[in-house]
């Protein structure tokens, strides 16, 4: 991938039946609605898209897939986590061959008490960058249970070749995407926050370049990263505290849950079912979110109408 990734890198929800069945084509039509909706590049099989409910050979279907089906309009970042460094290694390579653009990936974690000391999280990474030859996203999230430590970050992205993306959505993540650009310089070539940007305006101002969300609104936020970057700080804080509300409803009341939901009431998908022991949201949540959505006209609830 020559040219470098900023903006919005939404991750694609993974759809199903209402008897848990992948849903093939409505797989399809949430790229397409994903590419309608202006992103920047799409990622698929990361946490929000349930990749932890997802079987081998499910995560290699939607892979082909959807790298098929996006057919180079935008890049495809696929997620290939797993404690394994053997299994990070053949997806890296198997993401590869089938035209992804970047792989993303968190520390290898089981638990919150399984989890290798520093030397072997960057072997783990090491492996993976002397596989391949495009670039990693380092996901730097809660979930893993795991510190990873500015000065490992930057020794990662300045002695193996490929890590050069960062999505950092941790506490505080402000100041440590300020840290990791400030120690890390030219080798920092991606600083993306996550957490649906519920904290965007602040690692704008700390430097980050990017954000990566769920499908919900990417194109209501994308023009705050856009507005920011070209120097229109303002316009980047009004456009910020229009999605806010949404964001915040998303982020701490639905998680994952929100974008499936949205795309079923436009018409995107036939379900927003998600996999036990995930359990759908209540009618409460849910009737709040799609009058927020409603408000905000976001595009996801009338593509498919």
């Amino acid at each position: 991938m020559k040219q470098v990734l900023t903006g919005i890198l939404p991750v694609a929800p993974t759809p199903f039946f209402d008897d848990g069945r992948v849903d093939s084509e409505g797989m399809k039509r949430v790229l397409d609605c994903m590419i309608d909706q202006g992103v920047d590049a799409i990622c698929i099989l990361a946490n929000y898209s349930e990749q932890f409910v997802l079987s081998d050979e499910e995560r290699a279907h939607l892979t082909k897939l959807s790298l098929e089906h996006v057919a180079g309009r935008v890049p495809v970042i696929v997620t290939i986590s797993h404690f394994s460094t053997e299994i990070v290694v053949r997806r890296a390579k198997e993401a590869q061959a089938l035209g992804a653009s970047m792989v993303m990936m968190m520390p290898p974690y089981h638990g919150v008490g399984l989890v290798p000391a520093e030397a072997g999280i960057f072997e783990h990474f090491q492996a993976v960058s002397d596989a391949i030859s495009i670039p990693i996203m380092v996901q730097d999230a809660p979930l893993s249970g795991c510190t990873l430590s500015v000065p490992l970050l930057v020794r990662m992205a300045k002695s193996l070749e490929n890590v050069s993306y960062f999505k950092i959505e941790v506490p505080f993540a402000a100041d440590k995407l300020a840290a990791l650009i400030e120690q890390g310089g030219d080798a920092i070539v991606g600083p993306f926050d996550g957490e649906e940007a519920a904290t965007l305006l602040a690692d704008l101002d700390a430097g980050c370049t990017g954000t990566m969300t769920s499908a919900l609104q990417p194109e209501k936020i994308r023009s705050i990263v856009v507005d920011y970057r070209a120097g229109r700080k303002d316009a980047a804080l009004a456009q910020w505290q229009v999605c806010l509300p949404l964001i915040n409803h998303e982020n701490r009341q639905c998680g994952l849950r929100a974008a499936k939901t949205v795309m079923q009431a436009g018409g995107v998908i036939k379900s927003d079912h998600v996999r036990h022991p995930l359990k759908p949201m209540s009618d409460r949540t849910r009737e709040r979110l799609l009058q927020m959505a409603h408000d905000l006209d976001v595009l996801a609830l009338r593509w498919g109408k």
